[in-house]
């Protein structure tokens, strides 16, 4: 892929549910354009503040800008706010913005108003929402297996009825069969979309993909409608956690493996109490050295990876953890909480930080339903 060339800088948003793999993705095609030469920042975006996120992608020595206490709909001016820092620390040729999982309607209340307002100073290129395809599968209904309930799903829909590209990411899942079978699926039900298939993970097929995002216009149709009382509920429905702690071992202990104990732990628990998982992730950074660990588990039947591992033993380090479930929120803070408890005599755990909650509902700083 050609380095490519801006006469103003081009403003790319990467969205999804919770779970499909959009870090990932984002990591990927930054390192990709980095290694081009071209100049990339980052921006990310969260309920509340702890984000991993924000960590693993920092911990590759990328330029990132947090945005916290609401989605990048809400924290419009926010959103400006960390574009602007970046221009001034990195000079960013490409931006790439990774909204919260459970936000809507990025069409209307992000991509117009840039557009509009902002148009002499960016491009805006199309909106890519990626897909987990197992999940995805599920609540198209063409596997089985727990997915969410109603309002939860019209937020899911919506992301969806709203993107100019549909990305089904983890190709690695699924057999060809499958593949085509979920792709026909999403085109039919989302026929304003172009849909295309990677693996962030692999690097397969994404060049394509790129491309897109890198040359293509976004399409300026009328923005899907979207009931904020319905939004609101299905985003009220999904509890939060963040969570931050020291963890300390007179001896040394395999980090990799106790982030695997801990997710198990956490996973066992909410699906004893009926929640689903959207999406667990958490980072283990020794004090010693620039290493990181990192687990992922985006499903309460499905098993955590760890997606960056610990080269050597340690000692001491910094935990961050984010939980997302459909479930209420003081039982994830004890399932958090009472796992990190419980890890035993040789580990000290001292809880630095902890919040748990419902998001509040989505009130946007403009909303135009056209350009």
């Amino acid at each position: 892929m050609a380095k490519p060339l801006y006469f103003k800088p081009r403003y790319i948003m990467i969205g999804g549910f919770l779970g499909a793999g959009k870090t990932t993705a984002i990591l990927q095609f930054a390192q990709e354009l980095h290694r081009q030469g071209t100049r990339v920042g980052l921006i990310t975006n969260d309920q509340s503040f702890g984000l991993v996120d924000t960590a693993l992608l920092s911990s590759q020595g990328l330029p990132v800008e947090e945005i916290t206490g609401g989605c990048f709909c809400c924290r419009f001016q926010s959103l400006m706010d960390a574009a602007g820092k970046l221009t001034e620390t990195a000079a960013p040729d490409i931006f790439i913005a990774e909204p919260v999982g459970s936000c809507t309607d990025l069409r209307a209340a992000v991509s117009y108003p840039l557009r509009r307002i902002y148009g002499d100073d960016y491009e805006i290129a199309p909106l890519s929402v990626l897909v987990d395809p197992i999940r995805a599968m599920r609540i198209l209904g063409l596997d089985p297996g727990k997915a969410f309930s109603e309002k939860v799903l019209y937020v899911y829909d919506k992301q969806l009825e709203e993107a100019d590209i549909i990305v089904i990411n983890k190709t690695d899942l699924l057999d060809s069969a499958k593949l085509e079978q979920l792709r026909s699926a999403l085109a039919a039900k989302y026929p304003n979309a172009r849909i295309v298939a990677v693996s962030a993970r692999t690097g397969d097929r994404v060049e394509a993909w790129h491309r897109q995002m890198l040359d293509g216009e976004m399409d300026v149709r009328e923005a899907p409608e979207v009931d904020y009382e319905v939004y609101a509920d299905g985003e009220a429905m999904l509890g939060w956690l963040n969570a931050s702690a020291r963890i300390d071992s007179d001896a040394p202990f395999d980090g990799n493996a106790l982030l695997r104990r801990i997710a198990d732990r956490i996973q066992a628990i909410v699906r004893t109490g009926g929640g689903e998982i959207a999406h667990l992730k958490m980072t283990l950074s020794p004090d010693q050295g620039n290493d990181l660990g990192v687990v992922n588990l985006v499903r309460g039947d499905g098993t955590a990876e760890s997606i960056h591992r610990l080269q050597d033993d340690m000692n001491s380090g910094e935990l961050l953890v984010n939980l997302r479930a459909e479930a209420d929120p003081e039982m994830l803070r004890e399932a958090v909480l009472g796992t990190l408890a419980g890890l035993g005599s040789s580990i000290d755990v001292k809880i630095e930080h902890s919040e748990c909650f419902r998001p509040a509902k989505p009130a946007p700083t403009y909303r135009m339903a056209t350009v």
